[in-house]
């Protein structure tokens, strides 16, 4: 039996970017941190929970919760820190399916000594991924946040494929912290600069892309779209894909699931190619590659929470961040859409 299992695997540390002994803080004032799990290990995320609990400055933590386990380190911790006094919010999604016993008993725990605990809008799914932390230095309030495209769960972590950012760019975090205040008080704000959020502005945000990259086509520029999900089904991105094709445009999809493209589409056949890669992992990144042009200008790569499928981008409350730094940006490009665009096993 032992013939047939896959030796034990091992993620790495990222020991350049988080050296032993130093605050995850001062790391993250140097440059945003990239974890492709389970390459690289959950546990730098927990050392970033861990930390905050523990640093007396760290005056709030605020966190989504969709699937995160019976057991969970993560939770504990904000049950610690909301015991020692900090500001706590989490907001809980009870329908996540098969963890819905586990959620609500979280809820109640978190509540019980103290925390805020919001179950979102009514009627939206809240399937984001994010942990927002507010911290005292100096006379000034600084964020950090972490977006994921995954669960809290380090179980899962070691067994879905899935990135996630830790940063302290004020952009990210203010517009995070925004979503956290509409999500507590239902008030309608400002659109965010930097996030992209379903059902506020996703949806539309992937249509226009499709559009540039479809104008593009016509015009004789490069024209391309690579996007990795899940699940491919809603109508409208897939009449958008077809139009970009059809206008010229070269087009990769990696759906690990449902892809509702609908065969025999006039002009599809060679410049839309399809793909489901299975292997010893769960798929489960989203990326979502736009190019409408010659220069660095005319192109955006995002992350996302969110499936192409018509319950993610109008009856959730999803994220998508593009990802701006090139090194990072390329880096996402060479390890999550290049090795599956050349497998052919």
């Amino acid at each position: 039996a032992d013939a047939l299992r896959f030796p034990p695997f091992e993620p790495a540390w990222p020991k350049a970017r988080l050296p032993a002994g130093r605050s995850i803080f001062d790391c993250l004032r140097q440059g945003d941190l990239l974890l492709h799990h389970p390459f690289e290990s959950f546990d730098p995320v927990v050392r970033f929970l861990r930390e905050a609990v523990d640093d007396p400055e760290v005056l709030a933590i605020k966190q989504t919760i969709y699937r995160t386990g019976a057991q969970s380190v993560p939770m504990e911790l904000l049950i610690e820190a909301a015991r020692r006094g900090k500001e706590v919010m989490c907001v809980v999604e009870l329908k996540a399916r098969f963890d819905e016993e586990a959620n609500i008993n979280w809820a109640e725990r978190l509540e019980a000594v103290g925390a805020q605990v919001v179950y979102g809008i009514v009627g939206l799914k809240t399937h984001a991924k994010l942990l927002l932390v507010t911290r005292r230095e100096g006379k000034r309030l600084h964020r950090y946040v972490h977006l994921s495209t995954g669960n809290y769960n380090p179980r899962t972590a070691r067994l879905y494929t899935d990135v996630g950012c830790l940063s302290a760019d004020p952009g990210l975090a203010g517009d995070a912290d925004a979503l956290f205040l509409q999500l507590a008080s239902q008030v309608k704000l400002k659109a965010p600069r930097n996030l992209v959020t379903a059902p506020f502005g996703l949806h539309r945000r992937m249509l226009a892309h499709l559009a540039q990259v479809a104008d593009a086509g016509r015009a004789g520029f490069a024209a391309r779209v690579v996007v990795k999900v899940n699940a491919l089904t809603d109508p409208a991105l897939i009449r958008a894909l077809a139009a970009a094709s059809q206008a010229g445009a070269a087009i990769d999809l990696i759906v690990r699931g449902a892809c509702m493209l609908p065969p025999g589409i006039a002009g599809l056949t060679d410049r839309i190619r399809v793909r489901s890669v299975i292997g010893r992992f769960l798929e489960h990144t989203r990326v979502l590659y736009f190019r409408w042009g010659p220069t660095d200008a005319d192109e955006v790569l995002y992350l996302s929470s969110a499936d192409w499928m018509t319950r993610n981008m109008l009856g959730r409350i999803e994220i998508a961040w593009p990802v701006r730094d090139p090194a990072l940006r390329q880096r996402v490009i060479d390890e999550c859409l290049v090795p599956y665009l050349h497998d052919s096993l």
